[in-house]
């Protein structure tokens, strides 16, 4: 009988629940013994010039060690943005501020210290003075003509243009019966991880440097932070300990990273740094933060002719990864639908604000919270049910790949499949009939119901001839096996489901498997986690290295027993080859494995991205006296192709309907005019717990992808993508008949509150 599709517990979990993870701040090594510890002091103005740092009271404080400045650091480069060929290259982030500072909460300065808690009270005691300028908050200002510039020499605060916004098409609209347009806020999220950014580092005496950090690909963290250090990648050695979440945040290494690196180097001893809460909700990249301006036409029958969105991005004061989300806001800018005319263009600016990088979707959640909206605008203007419109305009059931006209290709999908499922699962017709009672007894708690289709991108890579991962296993004389992956988990039960695989495949029980992750000296190539790329690209090498250990197992034992290996059959019960006929002539892998290592190592390489796709629909009441919503269902299909172990995709799917769910009712990153942040602590940065969301309904759909010999795609962003739309759009549903026609996220209380009361007086809520 298979395991695979089976519900397997993660095998992952005892550990966790019992001695605990060992974290970044945990790690006991030796190489650690008498390590100091790093403190940061960090810019409290926006947008400055440095005209001296004060240091000497600092060094006299309890513990100190060292203080270093930026000028201490003048002999490492500045490190160009990634993608400095797309992204302005004159606005790269040093590892310490030299001249200016860009945003509150840069650092500036390290104080070192003996003790962990000494650095704090030491790090207020550097007197940093600044010449304050102009701060660029704002994203909506930052090209206005009298805007202060963050980076002079660059001349403009434009990072980054995708498109011709002067060339978009003057009679795109021509035809349609109803044209509807509006700016709409996709607004800027903290990632806020349990585990917050950390550091280890030491130098061995021949130069090498090894340095444990959270992260989501040791192999990329490795790449990063040689550039900032200046040094070979083959000299340093990069080791993931568990990871506390990452969200896409924890891609590649920080400035602060490389700063703990070269303190370490410095003095000459072991060098750590774990950030305070305080410090992660202000040094952090941010996530989201585009100003989207959507426009859609069509006839009345609810044919959609034409689609138009335009972007600006906020990429804070440094363009990191945030700088390019719009890229794949663009690609997959129509979604599920069939559009005849679609146009998008984008532009990135800088901002006196915290930088901005990936979240849990990146640039795919902000696309499909455009055309979900501009959806139900449309819907809502022709006076048709939303799900009709939307079944209207789905694209047909495909099984051949499909280009859309931004040049995404789409693998396989069903899309009205999924929504007519989620549509039943959820009793639609049963709720608009619960909504049009509540209406007409006019209520004070209405009833909204939200939709949103999406369809979204997994797996992608830049390598040349597919994206790809590679994976080794190993069968051990005692019968237990050992694979080492270059992805990097971080929650989402690697461990489990590649042991999975291997099982499968070699008869050796799950729990005599051990996978290895995250260290370079062990596997000095991988492409981590993120994107949702993990099962479709790493799991499938682990499947691929399994059966060709068969493969070399299969001509061992075939000498062992004289024998033709075309005689051969494996029987994965005893986890042995034997001869066809005659299962007393056999011979185990661990047999095979005593005299010559075992092992093999494979690269899979996939023809391209996957695309699942899938419907949410959100039910909320909304309090009209006061704003107040409560999220009372969530029905969701999330069709990712095949599904592997089922318990660990509703893990998945839970906890990113949650997060975007999150992002519709409460969570956002907000600053003065001044640029000081006033969300800097979990007091004023409110998130959804599980006291506050039902229990979400998960449909099952699984439309098989050709692209993988598992026929799996991505299942780890699917809820941010669907769910922020699906509740957005049922707050601003449950007052439509009041005259509310859109809310910008979040819809907190005082915003839903506010939109009721402008419409009375004649205004457009």
């Amino acid at each position: 009988m298979s395991i695979l599709g089976t519900r397997v517990i993660r095998t992952e979990d005892p550990r966790f629940l019992t001695s605990g993870g060992v974290y970044t701040a945990d790690v006991e090594d030796e190489q650690l013994a008498g390590a100091c510890h790093v403190h940061f002091v960090r810019s409290a103005v926006a947008h400055a010039r440095i005209t001296a740092i004060d240091i000497s009271a600092a060094l006299e404080a309890p513990g100190v060690i060292a203080v270093f400045t930026g000028a201490d650091l003048d002999d490492l480069p500045v490190p160009a943005p990634m993608m400095a060929g797309m992204i302005n290259a004159q606005m790269g982030q040093p590892l310490l501020a030299r001249d200016v500072v860009r945003y509150v909460g840069e650092p500036v300065a390290v104080v070192v210290t003996e003790g962990r808690y000494q650095g704090e009270d030491a790090g207020d005691l550097v007197d940093v003075d600044y010449e304050t300028l102009p701060p660029v908050i704002d994203m909506r200002t930052a090209t206005d003509a009298d805007a202060a510039l963050l980076f002079p020499a660059a001349g403009t605060n434009v990072a980054a243009t995708m498109g011709d916004a002067s060339a978009l098409a003057a009679d795109l609209f021509d035809g349609c019966e109803v044209v509807v347009s509006r700016t709409i806020v996709n607004q800027r999220v903290a990632p806020a991880p349990m585990e917050t950014r950390a550091a280890a580092a030491v130098w061995e005496p021949d130069g090498r440097l090894t340095a444990w950090i959270p992260n989501q690909g040791a192999q990329g963290t490795r790449s990063s932070l040689a550039g900032m250090l200046g040094i070979d990648e083959a000299a340093l050695r990069v080791i993931t300990p568990d990871v506390g979440g990452a969200f896409g945040a924890k891609f590649g290494a920080d400035p602060e990273h490389g700063v703990v690196c070269w303190v370490a180097r410095q003095l000459g001893r072991p060098a750590r740094w774990t950030e305070t809460r305080n410090e992660n909700l202000v040094g952090m990249t941010h996530g989201r933060a585009q100003v989207q301006k959507v426009t859609i036409g069509g006839s009345r029958d609810g044919t959609v002719g034409a689609y138009r969105i335009e972007i600006l991005q906020d990429s804070g004061a440094y363009p990191r990864f945030g700088a390019f989300l719009p890229f794949l806001t663009i690609l997959m800018a129509p979604g599920p639908y069939a559009f005849p005319r679609a146009e998008a263009v984008a532009t990135s600016v800088v901002t006196n604000t915290t930088p901005v990088g990936a979240y849990r979707g990146a640039g795919r959640p902000e696309a499909t919270a455009a055309v979900e909206r501009a959806m139900d605008l449309f819907a809502a203007e022709i006076g048709q049910d939303p799900g009709e419109v939307r079944r209207k305009n789905l694209l047909a059931r495909f099984t051949e790949p499909h280009l859309t006209a931004f040049g995404a290709l789409y693998d396989s999908g069903d899309y009205v499949a999924a929504l007519d499922a989620a549509l039943g699962a959820a009793g639609y017709s049963g709720l608009r009939e619960e909504q049009v009672k509540r209406r007409a007894a006019g209520d004070v708690i209405q009833l909204g119901i939200g939709l949103a289709s999406y369809v979204e991108i997994t797996g992608a890579g830049a390598e040349a001839g597919g994206p790809r991962e590679n994976a080794s296993v190993e069968v051990h004389p005692d019968g237990s096996a050992t694979i080492l992956t270059g992805t990097s988990p971080h929650g989402q039960g690697h461990a489990t489901v590649w042991a999975m695989l291997a099982s499968e495949e070699l008869g050796i029980p799950v729990d005599r498997i051990t996978v290895k992750w995250g260290d370079t000296d062990l596997i000095p190539e991988g492409g981590g986690t993120g994107g949702s790329r993990s099962l479709q690209q790493g799991g499938v090498a682990v499947q691929q290295a399994s059966r060709e250990l068969l493969d070399v197992a299969r001509e061992r034992a075939a000498a062992m027993l004289e024998a033709n290996p075309a005689d051969l059959v494996f029987e994965p019960e005893r986890s042995a080859f034997e001869v066809a006929g005659d299962p007393d002539a056999a011979v185990p892998l661990a047999k095979l494995a005593t005299e010559e290592r075992l092992v093999v190592r494979t690269v899979f390489i996939a023809p391209g991205a996957t695309f699942p796709f899938g419907t949410h629909v959100a039910v909320v009441e909304v309090d009209t006296e006061t704003g107040k919503v409560v999220l009372r269902r969530m029905v969701t299909v999330d069709d990712a192709g095949t599904v592997i172990n089922p318990l660990l995709a509703e893990g998945q799917r839970h906890g990113g309907i949650a997060q975007g769910a999150a992002q519709a009712l409460l969570e956002e990153v907000v600053y003065d005019a001044d640029g000081n942040p006033l969300t800097a602590t979990f007091a004023d940065y409110p998130f959804l717990s599980a006291t506050e969301v039902p229990s979400f309904e998960l449909a099952d759909m699984a439309t098989p992808t050709s692209y993988n010999p598992l026929g799996v795609k991505g299942i780890g962003e699917a809820g941010t993508i669907g769910a922020t739309p699906a509740v957005q759009n049922a707050i601003i549903d449950a007052l439509a008949h009041l005259g509310v026609r859109h809310i910008d996220m979040p819809a907190s209380p005082q915003r839903v509150w506010r939109a009721l009361q402008e419409v009375p007086a004649g205004k457009d809520a």
